[in-house]
């Protein structure tokens, strides 16, 4: 029993401490909109007044007011959305409102303690805790006409609620891993990681207002390569080709429906993530050298990326 209780205090001790370290930096957003007010959540993350929220909290405006903690408002501008990731970076005047440490989703595993604040429901500066469910998921968003997914988010069963769309998702040392898009149902939450790809984005936003991508025109999901070739390549799952847009680089390189994509610019393709890393900036117009699996043979293609239109 004294374990137990032990063990108790112990989580309860981080989520204090998480929760006390966050709650100044994350702020409540109101939002203005054709059908009155909308509401989420935002945090600092910068000294000099960037934040960071979800791109479909601010969608179609260009400025709202940031509430803090302490109760001091602030107007906030829009720097720039990118819907394919759901990130925005809003600037705003943080005068003396601490900056949150953003950390690496990337080394996250599942049944880690996380611990997510934000402003569901209006309720400013609230906290709940969890841990973290998956990883890897893929979110489906309506953009327009088209559904569009959002790779590679983490599931987390810490309660989340309309309002706490653009709050940070913490790991127990307080560095925000994640921020939270979505509520998918009950004790169901997702959050877009923060990890190399989405702090490349950031800082894009952050610089210019936009991110550019190259376009590849397929679509592929982790697969387990052959015993053999696994233990050739040191590597255990490539990405099977799912879908290829008829007259896209990947259709015109050759690359088929069932092949399994190996390595990419001689990078292991074990993961979507590492492959929509490829995807940013200086890959547009680029030779990418691709090396795939076909039949049981390797195949080795040559795939120029388009930029992908805004």
């Amino acid at each position: 029993m004294e374990a137990e209780h032990g063990a108790m205090d112990a989580y309860s001790r981080i989520v204090t401490t998480v929760a006390e370290r966050l709650r100044p930096s994350v702020a409540a957003l109101s939002v203005p909109g054709p059908r009155g007010t909308g509401a989420g959540s935002a945090v600092l993350f910068t000294a000099d007044g960037l934040m960071l929220t979800s791109a479909h909290v601010v969608e179609g405006v260009r400025d709202g007011t940031a509430v803090f903690q302490d109760g001091v408002g602030s107007r906030f501008d829009v720097v720039g959305a990118d819907p394919l990731s759901d990130l925005a970076v809003l600037r705003c005047a943080a005068a003396e409102t601490p900056a949150a440490e953003l950390g690496d989703a990337d080394r996250l595993r599942i049944g880690q303690l996380v611990v997510a604040v934000g402003n569901p429901m209006g309720l400013a500066g609230s906290v709940t805790a969890g841990v973290v469910s998956a990883l890897g998921r893929a979110l489906p968003a309506r953009e327009g006409r088209h559904i569009r997914l959002i790779d590679d988010v983490i599931q987390t069963d810490a309660a989340l609620n309309p309002g706490s769309s653009g709050g940070a998702l913490a790991d127990a040392r307080g560095r925000v891993v994640g921020v939270n898009t979505a509520v998918a149902g009950y004790g169901l939450g997702l959050a877009v990681p923060v990890n190399p790809t989405t702090r490349y984005i950031i800082g894009e936003l952050s610089a210019t207002g936009r991110v550019r991508r190259a376009w590849l025109g397929v679509a592929g999901v982790p697969a387990p390569l052959p015993p053999e070739v696994a233990e050739r390549l040191g590597q255990r799952t490539g990405l099977r080709v799912v879908e290829v847009v008829p007259g896209s680089p990947a259709g015109t390189a050759g690359i088929y429906l069932g092949d399994i994509l190996v390595s990419a610019a001689g990078r292991k393709l074990d993961g979507v993530q590492v492959l929509q890393r490829l995807m940013l900036g200086s890959a547009i117009g680029a030779r990418l050298p691709v090396t795939l699996l076909r039949r049981g043979a390797f195949v080795d293609v040559v795939a120029v990326p388009v930029e992908l239109a805004s």
